[in-house]
């Protein structure tokens, strides 16, 4: 993490997103509320939150139709 908030400083840059297939440690999401640039962590749960969110490497299986009664059909018997 120290090695990324490096880069960004070295660049100028004042933002920054890092992804992670796995998880972040205590350590690593401590350091980055320190430092005084914005950084978004984002790690394997919250990808494929993500990536199901926007329909991005996953495809439908299976649909689930939920009905509900009409009760206006039913308010003139």
């Amino acid at each position: 993490m120290q090695q990324f908030v490096g880069s960004l400083t070295g660049e100028g840059a004042t933002k920054g997103v890092f992804v992670t297939t796995s998880s972040y440690s205590a350590e690593a999401r401590g350091y980055v509320e320190r430092v005084q640039q914005r950084i978004i962590l984002i790690d394997g749960a919250e990808l494929a939150r993500l990536l199901v969110r926007h329909s991005v490497g996953v495809r439908v299986v299976q649909t689930i139709e939920i009905k509900a009664i009409d009760e206006n059909i039913f308010a003139d018997l």
